[in-house]
């Protein structure tokens, strides 16, 4: 259909009430009105749904949609409808729908006044729904999310690599357009020889996204990272991802408890829930939403302020199409990872069941994650890079966008370790990834490097003064500069380009790398200062402190008790770090629970109170961070099989634990403040006597340590595991 281009421009502002198109929008609809197949690869945020809509609308036919989540359907539908009087304009057909429904759709179609109809590709594929639609006209069909159509892409799915067959089974004219907000030129390759569209009229947008602000952290603390940025934040509107479901409802569930508005997605959830919570983050309900990646594809809310990922994702693709949700408006947008080496490890056990094929495209994938957390040079750069395209990171728009850039890492001359890189690969004839190379270059005696024989070249260990470590991060950062590239098509071979040849012919005077972050160092540091604080932690209030231990003591000795009843020294120390003023940052304390907390509680929180006041203290905000009660399954279990009288040893094989682990949870039940009762056992495995004297020995001891009572009572008349039977059964009955 031919139009003038002040009618195209009349189109959009009669349907969409805008007055120009953004970007490349305009020459992506003229070739789809001229019948052409057309292949539009737009950033999230640049107008991808436009481009079928307006097609759409005005040409005569229905435009067949393939769209990938059933969620993602009904929040286009939405859309479209709410820019029109006519509800029937857009339609989906899916599972999610009734027979009257179905029927009332099609009715619709035939009667011509659906001029969108979404569908997922099961639903194409399904036999009456491939007559239905040989029986009416189609203007065209749009593949919406096409990067599920490669298996490089970050959201695969098999079903999509059939659409082409479908497509062709309605009728062998129809022209066929694909939308992606991500493709790598490998992933655009396989979207257009899967579609039979290699001659279709491909638009390229940038994938600068100026306006997006790209951080990695380690990943250290992470729940007290989101809860302060967010607080910070207030009002906000953000999005945290995470790999599982679980950790999903973790983190919705911590940030709740700290009075923060947010609420969990994931594909678990029956469609009312999902579409409910979608909805409350849309109107502004809720602040954050936690979710899967099961969550945001095409979700039209463009003041999303920050993205986390709380897990580093499967793949940059994944990564870049998630933090595009982030200022969408062009205004602020804050894209946060945290990064662990751990995380990354977890993922490749998971590929380890699957096929050998799938195994190494996941690996490659999960590489360049790593490559882009650990990197030291511009992230915009890198990613930009990733999809093919180059940036100038000094005047280029969006300079200056991240953590690396505004604080540069250290700079290394490398022009004649570059060279020596260069060296190998020439030698190995371009035929190897980074790993192998490294290892020639070290000298190591993998069991590749011995099968190639690259042991007995003169060029085996001529870098071995340098870290592989550096090795790796000099030859990422030379590919991102375009010396290398990597062939994805053949496992990510290392291979020269045109500047790479340069490089060697004629060497530059200098040639400067950036040593990578080594964030497994921070997290690593920060562990061990948790599995070993400082005596009375790091920043404690010794005159508190002091203080504390002193009511302590006076309280232990009106209620007749020894004082580590009361509070154990770790929860004073805590206590006297963190100055908690109120009942609910007393549960947070080490060791304090909701019973210990009601118990012995007011006295303490009222003396930090007026010690607070009287000094002028400025408390830690990281206080307010409250942990969530722990409702975990097992400990449920324990409890409620305790109270049916189990025997311990039933318990902790019924829930797969080692009889020393149950003795663990329930150490941490009853310091926490809760009573369990375990008279039945005890009285069956210990004698009275002996239940007796660990008693007294206890109600006279100046530390609940069962070393030292094992020492005072004798290794040779008790057990670890009876003395902890007594002090569990001690602390429930005095302390509880």
């Amino acid at each position: 259909m031919q139009t003038t281009e002040m009618t195209l421009e009349d189109h959009l502002k009669k349907h969409f009430g805008f007055s120009q198109f953004k970007g490349r929008q305009k020459e992506v609809i003229e070739s789809v009105l001229s019948n052409n197949d057309t292949f539009a690869i737009m950033p999230t945020g640049g107008g991808k749904s436009l481009c079928y809509q307006l097609p759409a609308l005005i040409l005569d036919g229905t435009a067949i949609i393939i769209s990938p989540l059933i969620a993602l359907m009904k929040n286009q539908v939405d859309s479209i409808r709410s820019f029109g009087t006519n509800d029937n304009i857009a339609h989906f057909l899916n599972s999610s729908l009734n027979k009257t429904e179905i029927a009332k759709v099609k009715q619709d179609v035939v009667n011509g006044e659906t001029k969108m109809l979404y569908l997922a590709p099961e639903s194409l594929n399904k036999e009456e729904n491939l007559d239905f639609l040989k029986s009416v006209k189609i203007s065209f069909v749009a593949v919406d999310e096409a990067h599920c159509i490669s298996e490089w892409g970050h959201d695969f799915r098999p079903e999509y690599r059939r659409i082409k067959e479908m497509v062709k089974g309605i009728s062998t004219t129809i022209p066929v357009m694909a939308l992606t907000a991500t493709a790598t030129p490998k992933v655009q390759s396989d979207i257009q020889k899967n579609l039979g569209m290699t001659d279709a009229n491909v638009f390229k947008a940038s994938f600068n996204r100026a306006n997006l602000f790209y951080e990695v952290r380690p990943k250290i603390d992470p729940i007290k990272q989101l809860i302060r940025y967010i607080k910070e934040n207030e009002g906000k509107s953000g999005v945290i991802y995470c790999l599982s479901r679980k950790k999903v409802e973790e983190i919705a569930s911590s940030l709740q408890v700290n009075g923060i508005k947010a609420l969990p997605y994931h594909a678990g959830f029956d469609a009312n829930t999902r579409s409910k919570n979608q909805d409350m983050f849309l109107m502004e309900d809720v602040d954050v939403i936690v979710a899967t990646i099961a969550f945001g594809m095409g979700i039209d809310k463009p003041d999303v302020r920050f993205v986390f990922h709380y897990d580093m994702p499967k793949s940059l693709e994944g990564y870049y199409q998630e933090t595009g949700r982030a200022g969408r408006d062009g205004g602020e947008g804050r894209c946060i990872a945290f990064y662990d080496y751990k995380d990354i490890e977890k993922l490749e056990k998971f590929m380890n069941g699957k096929p050998v094929a799938e195994q190494e495209v996941g690996r490659q994938l999960l590489d360049e994650v790593v490559s882009y957390a650990e990197t030291s040079i511009s992230r915009r750069k890198f990613l930009l890079n990733y999809f093919g395209e180059s940036w100038d990171e000094i005047n280029g728009e969006g300079a200056n966008m991240d953590d690396n850039s505004i604080n540069p890492k250290e700079k290394i001359e490398f022009r004649d370790n570059m060279l020596k890189v260069m060296k190998v690969i020439t030698a190995m004839k371009e035929r190897f990834k980074s790993k192998h190379i490294v290892n020639v270059l070290i000298g190591k005696n993998s069991s590749e490097v011995q099968t190639y024989r690259h042991n007995t070249i003169p060029e085996f260990g001529i870098g071995k003064d340098v870290d592989a470590k550096l090795w790796m991060a000099a030859i990422r950062q030379a590919a991102v500069q375009g010396l290398f590239y990597k062939d994805i098509e053949n496992y990510g071979l290392v291979k020269f380009t045109e500047a790479g040849k340069a490089f060697i012919a004629n060497p530059p005077e200098s040639y400067v790398i950036y040593k990578d972050h080594d964030y497994t160092s921070q997290i690593d540091q920060n562990a061990e200062e948790l599995a070993h604080p400082k005596p009375g932690g790091s920043t404690m209030d010794e005159v508190l402190f002091g203080m504390l231990k002193d009511l302590r003591k006076k309280l232990a000795k009106q209620k007749n008790v020894p004082p580590f009843v009361i509070f154990q020294d770790p929860s004073l120390q805590d206590m006297a770090n963190q100055y908690p003023i109120t009942n609910d940052e007393l549960h947070n304390i080490q060791g304090v629970g909701q019973g210990k907390a009601l118990k012995y509680g007011k006295p303490f929180i009222e003396l930090i109170a007026k010690y607070v006041e009287d000094n002028d203290i400025d408390r830690p905000q990281d206080m307010v961070v409250k942990s969530v009660v722990n409702k975990s399954g097992r400990k449920v279990y324990i409890i409620q099989s305790i109270d049916r009288k189990a025997p311990l040893d039933d318990i902790a094989s019924a829930k797969g634990m080692e009889y020393s682990e149950l003795l663990e949870e329930l150490e941490h039940i009853v310091d926490s403040g809760t009573k369990v009762n375990i008279n039945y056992y005890i009285d069956d495995v210990i004698d009275e006597d002996k239940q007796e004297e660990v008693f007294e020995y206890f109600m006279e001891a100046e530390t609940p340590d069962i070393e030292t009572a094992l020492e005072e009572l004798g290794s040779d008349d008790y057990t670890e595991d009876e003395l902890r039977l007594m002090r569990i059964k001690f602390m429930s009955e005095v302390a509880n």
